[in-house]
């Protein structure tokens, strides 16, 4: 069984907090699975390098996930090994006044990748369904609405060559009080808390649910979703490069086919 079989969301989704320890990808043996992760990394930066040669198709990795969830650790651990020419990390904070004159997806549709990029979406435009839904900033007939846009807006970007990869990186409600309680111990990580995210925190269950709502809806076979246990650091990582790299794989990605002209050419 491929690896993008076991976490494919499909269309039961129940997000539950037991679920976030799963570790089906391990060994035990942690120096070996942090290996196997560094050895699947270097594998994708190897296809990334063809992807950018081509200069053809393009892949999006969209990563959502509650506050510590890893999204940074996740670019370090599983994308360490791409070539900076050739990806591009986007993060998406509160939208600007700016961006709020515009509709929703206006911010987002800027930043797709272009043709032989790898660009990540350290959070996106799934916010526009999450937090606003959760605080009650659009109704439930807005959010519907919300949903089959961003279905048509996705399938466009497939159809036009972009192959999407969606990651819910699936925590614990302990597990994330243990991680803001360690940024708050640590000066050297206060940089990383925010006070907000204790007030988010108290949303804990709507979140869940909306979450689980809007995976539920918008999991396509154009741009599926992936719910990993992240509890495990290490298992969070090995499943998405091993997601990462199998669909990589399955693009049949190649160099360009070598120059005749330059078939014996000397340089002087």
């Amino acid at each position: 069984m491929k690896i993008r079989e076991q976490f494919r969301a499909g269309k039961k989704i129940d997000i539950k907090d037991d679920n976030a320890a799963a570790k089906p990808l391990l060994s035990g043996d942690k120096a070996a699975d942090r290996l196997q992760t560094q050895q699947i990394a270097a594998q994708i930066g190897e296809q990334q390098a063809m992807l950018y040669a081509v200069h053809d198709r393009k892949v999006l990795v969209v990563l959502q996930g509650m506050d510590t969830s890893g999204k940074d650790g996740t670019v370090v651990g599983v994308f360490g090994g791409v070539n900076p020419q050739g990806m591009r990390i986007v993060s998406y904070k509160a939208p600007s006044q700016r961006e709020l004159q515009h509709d929703y997806l206006w911010r987002v549709h800027q930043q797709v990748p272009i043709k032989g990029e790898l660009a990540i979406f350290n959070r996106s435009h799934y916010e526009d369904v999450l937090i606003t839904r959760v605080h009650d900033w659009i109704d439930a007939a807005e959010c519907k609405r919300r949903y089959t846009q961003i279905n048509d807006f996705e399938r466009m970007l497939s159809e036009t060559g972009t192959v999407i990869l969606k990651f819910f990186l699936h925590i614990s409600k302990d597990e994330q009080r243990a991680r803001l309680q360690e940024r708050i111990d640590d000066p050297t990580k206060h940089w990383k808390f925010d006070v907000q995210d204790l007030e988010e925190r108290k949303r804990w269950e709507d979140y869940q649910k909306v979450y689980g709502q809007a995976i539920q809806a918008t999991d396509t076979d154009h741009a599926p979703w992936y719910v990993i246990p992240s509890n495990s650091k290490t298992h969070r990582n090995l499943a998405i490069a091993g997601i990462v790299l199998e669909t990589l794989q399955d693009m049949k990605l190649a160099f360009p086919p070598a120059k005749q002209e330059l078939v014996g050419l000397k340089v002087k």
